[in-house]
């Protein structure tokens, strides 16, 4: 009976140690992919000015909205 409690013991702490590595390799991977998003370069300046110009747009017609002004 104890040999059998052991070799349970035994399975459980190997599964235990498998998922602990599988885990570990997720957050690595996770750090990999961050590390390769900051080596890309920054968005062009015309990009950056069309969602600019978006979002002053969207800010617009919320305060219009919010206003009661019918658009």
């Amino acid at each position: 009976m104890g040999l059998v409690g052991l070799a349970g013991i035994g399975v459980i702490t190997a599964g235990a140690l498998r998922g602990w590595r599988g885990w570990l390799e997720l957050k690595r991977l996770e750090l990999q992919a961050r590390s390769s998003d900051a080596d890309l370069p920054p968005p062009s300046t015309m990009s950056s000015r069309i969602e600019l110009a978006d979002l002053k747009e969207r800010i617009r017609k919320l305060e219009a909205i919010a206003a009661g002004v019918d658009l």
